[in-house]
């Protein structure tokens, strides 16, 4: 028997309706919104149908966040239907997320996707995909499956309609920042001389995961961290956890990464075990809150992202430390982020022109950072966030910042 023939009776493509549809914090209503936005955005640009493939799109559009292990996924949106694609070894969880159908390939022949995305697509000239996300491999092995489909952009445009939020979605991440808070106090609480910073990480996540499960009525826990620095290893804001011991005198920095229903929040703090460790850590502690506190005011419908960052780049220029400046002042927060990517049109930078809209969420972040050997060594940096309203911005960060609160552990 030829081995094609051998198998012919093993399912490439079938429903995965297996189960009800799970409890989330978004309406039918605003699932339906968000759809309907890009069908719009079809109709305008005459394109019949979109393949969604990022984390981000298929989390937004659907509610479900998959798992990608090497497997590929996507999510086909038409005038009538809203589908996504998931593989075998995911079993019923992708269909009880969606917002929608879910058609479910097996992936014991390689091709079996786009037999998948050829079920859901047929019959379409102009393909909507997201060039920001797929590879030239992808690009090119959807050019094969589907001859003759023109394969047209959808990613810039799905990324700005996801920068302005619902008020649902800013329900939920109201949740994230309250939790975010949490997560802090539990740092504090675990900071001693002699503990090490895995075990204050450790105490942070769980703390915060704990909240989050109890806080809903059904949640997926998952990709909720922190991460904690002592020392020289504060330099870098996303520099792992490791089993360094805290010392008296360190510099200290948390960031708590809640991640609920696909939505991340973030808060970030300067800390001191015990004391400050000299003048020079204190001085460049304060420009930092200085800079972070001008930062927070100047966000605000019909700001530019690029002024923004200009002003903050002359305090810190007024006090000799813009060459230590280490990143962007900010960026827009939402589904996702970070280890996934984030919503790259609305960040605080100096050649971003975008202007702040009421339904933004964006982040003040001012960042600076001391090379070993100097006088100050380590990295400071202070984490708010803030919705953007019709008439001011509204910081959801509770937790406090700043030398008279952060000098903790003793």
């Amino acid at each position: 028997m030829m081995e094609a023939d051998r198998m012919d009776d093993m399912v490439h493509v079938t429903r995965g309706r297996w189960g009800g549809k799970e409890w989330s914090p978004f309406s039918a209503a605003e699932m339906d919104r968000r759809q309907d936005a890009l069908r719009a955005h079809m109709a305008a640009e005459d394109i019949d149908a979109c393949l969604l493939t990022s984390y981000q799109n298929i989390c937004y559009h659907s509610g479900w966040i998959y798992c990608f292990f090497g497997r590929k996924y996507g999510m086909v949106i038409d005038a009538d239907q809203a589908t996504t694609i998931s593989a075998g070894i995911d079993g019923g969880q992708p269909w009880r997320r969606t917002h929608g159908d879910n058609l479910v390939y097996s992936d014991w022949r390689r091709d079996n996707y786009y037999r998948a995305v050829r079920d859901l697509t047929g019959g379409v000239s102009r393909l909507g995909v997201e060039f920001d996300h797929l590879s030239v491999d992808q690009f090119r092995a959807l050019e094969s499956a589907l001859p003759g489909v023109e394969l047209v952009d959808v990613g810039t445009a799905t990324m700005w309609m996801r920068t302005i939020k619902s008020a649902e979605e800013h329900d939920l991440i109201r949740h994230g920042t309250r939790i975010c808070d949490l997560g802090a106090e539990a740092c504090v609480e675990a900071v001693a001389a002699g503990v090490p910073e895995h075990e204050v990480a450790l105490a942070t996540t769980q703390a915060m995961v704990r909240e989050i499960a109890s806080s809903f009525e059904f949640v997926e826990l998952m990709d909720t961290w922190t991460w904690f620095q002592s020392g020289i290893n504060t330099d870098g804001a996303h520099n792992p956890v490791t089993n360094k011991l805290v010392e008296s005198g360190d510099i200290l920095s948390v960031n708590t990464f809640p991640m609920i229903f696909g939505y991340y929040t973030a808060l970030e703090r300067t800390l001191f075990c015990d004391h400050v460790t000299s003048d020079e850590h204190l001085r460049l502690w304060e420009v930092n809150v200085e800079v972070h506190e001008r930062g927070l005011e100047l966000i605000r419908p019909g700001a530019r992202c690029c002024d923004i960052a200009t002003e903050l780049n002359d305090i810190y220029r007024s006090h000799g430390l813009l060459e230590y400046r280490s990143f962007g002042y900010g960026h827009s927060f939402g589904v996702l982020g970070h280890y996934y990517g984030r919503e790259a049109g609305v960040e605080l930078r100096e050649d971003v022109e975008t202007v702040l809209e009421p339904g933004m969420v964006v982040s003040m972040e001012p960042m600076i950072a001391i090379p070993d050997g100097q006088p100050g060594a380590g990295g400071y940096r202070e984490h708010d966030i803030l919705i953007v309203g019709e008439d001011a911005a509204e910081n959801i960060t509770g937790f406090p910042y700043g030398p008279e609160h952060n000098i903790i552990g003793g």
